[in-house]
C-alpha cells in the first residue's frame, strides 16, 4: 500500500514584536515510506519547523500538505496516530522506568500486550537489564536508545527525528543511528531526520539542504 506525505509549495514564517521572519517559500517535498530522508542546513534555516509541518503538528502559512496512508487520503489526526517521534532531549517520563516508558504509547492505544511488546523492544536495543531503571539512572546514550525504541514500538508508518544524536558522542551516535536506520528499513517506515551531522545525513537514502528559504536535494 502507498504511504506518502506531499508538501506542495508551502511557505512558513513567524513574527516577533517588530518583524516577520520568513523561513521558506513555495517549498515542495515528497516523503515516501520505505525510504529514509535527511534534512540538513544552518541553524535558524527552519529545519525543525519543516519537520513539524511534515508531521502534521502545525499548519503552513500557505500551500498544502497531503497524506496518503494505505493508499487512502489521511487527515492530520490520522497522520499523528501512525507516526513516531525521536527528539534531541529524549523526552522520557521521569516517573516511569525504562519498561514503563516503552509500554506507554502502546497502553495509550489500548494494547493489552503492551509490557510484553515493550520487553521485546528493550531487548532489541540491548537494554533488557535496565527495565526497572528510571531515566535519571541511565546514560544519555541509553536514554536515546529507549527513545528510539519508543518511536518504533507501535509499528508507525512515519518516523520523525529532530537532531536525534545532537547530545551524544560520536561512538554512541553511531550506535543510535544503526538502530534508527535499521528499524526503519525493517518496518518499511518513512524516516525523516533533521540533523547537523553530515555523517548521519549521509546514511539516508535521500538528503536535502534547507538554506536561505530554499530546499535543494544534495543526495
Amino acid at each position: 500500500m502507498q504511504n506518502k506525505i506531499e508538501l506542495n509549495k508551502i511557505s512558513h514564517y513567524f513574527t516577533t514584536s517588530h518583524e516577520r521572519i520568513n523561513l521558506f517559500e513555495n517549498l515542495s517535498l515528497s516523503i515516501d515510506a520505505g525510504k529514509s530522508h535527511a534534512i540538513v542546513g544552518p541553524s535558524g534555516a527552519g529545519k525543525s519547523s519543516l519537520l513539524t509541518l511534515a508531521a502534521g503538528l502545525d499548519a503552513p502559512k500557505s500551500g498544502s500538505i497531503s497524506v496518503t496512508v494505505d493508499g487512502k487520503s489521511a487527515s492530520e489526526t490520522e497522520l499523528r496516530a501512525c507516526s513516531g517521534f525521536i527528539f534531541q532531549h529524549f523526552h522520557l517520563m521521569n516517573e516511569l522506568d525504562a519498561l514503563g516508558n516503552l509500554a506507554l504509547p502502546l497502553r495509550l492505544k489500548g494494547n493489552k500486550d503492551a509490557f510484553n511488546i515493550a520487553r521485546t523492544w528493550l531487548d532489541k536495543v540491548g537494554l533488557a537489564d535496565r527495565a526497572s531503571h528510571k531515566p535519571n539512572q541511565l546514560s544519555g546514550g541509553e536514554q536515546q536508545r529507549i527513545a528510539v525504541a519508543r518511536a518504533f514500538v507501535t509499528s508507525p508508518t512515519f518516523i520523525f527525528a529532530d537532531e536525534p544524536t545532537g547530545n551524544l558522542d560520536e561512538g554512541t551516535s553511531n550506535k543510535v543511528a544503526d538502530l534508527m536506520f535499521g528499524f526503519a528499513a525493517e518496518s518499511n517506515a518513512a524516516l525523516v531526520v533533521v540533523t547537523h551531522s553530515q555523517s548521519l545525513a549521509a546514511r539516508a537514502d535521500v538528503a536535502h539542504r534547507l538554506a536561505h528559504g530554499a530546499l535543494e536535494q544534495v543526495q
